[in-house]
């Protein structure tokens, strides 16, 4: 008689399933892609922030265009930014402000834009210092001015 035993299975009753070698070839091959994309998405996201703050400062050169058709001049230093938003008490009649919708926001790192009347190079100047939120630097945190 022979006794056939039951103990190794036979392909047709394998039950389903991943063996351990093919769910870690898996996490090679995303790994792998992770780290090819990975980079490549991060400084998208740098570029975006950098494209806000040149976006902003076109929306402040433009407010301040309309500030100087008004009142004859450009905001001092002294007065900033706000002024676009609230009249300051030397622009008098003039002001037919708000000239900002919602007013300054930070820059997309969260600072404040630096205004400076006069500028070296022009009437007025306005600069984001960037992700470290300090002048100089290079990558994003350059600085990203108006001239």
């Amino acid at each position: 008689m022979n006794v056939v035993t039951r103990n190794a299975r036979s392909p047709r009753t394998r039950a389903g399933g991943f063996t351990l070698l093919e769910l870690l070839v898996v996490i090679v091959i995303i790994g792998l892609l992770a780290a090819y994309v990975g980079p490549k998405y991060f400084s998208q996201l740098g570029k975006s922030e950098v494209t806000i703050a040149k976006a902003q400062i076109e929306a402040f050169e433009k407010s301040l265009d309309t500030y100087r058709l008004d009142v004859g001049r450009y905001p001092s230093g002294e007065e900033g930014l706000a002024a676009l938003m609230t009249a300051p008490a030397s622009a008098g009649a003039k002001w037919n402000g708000p000239y900002l919708k919602k007013g300054v926001p930070p820059d997309p790192w969260g600072h404040p834009y630096q205004y400076r009347s006069p500028a070296a190079k022009g009437e007025y100047e306005i600069v984001s210092f960037g992700r470290d939120g300090q002048p100089g630097g290079a990558g994003d945190n350059a600085d990203i001015s108006s001239l």
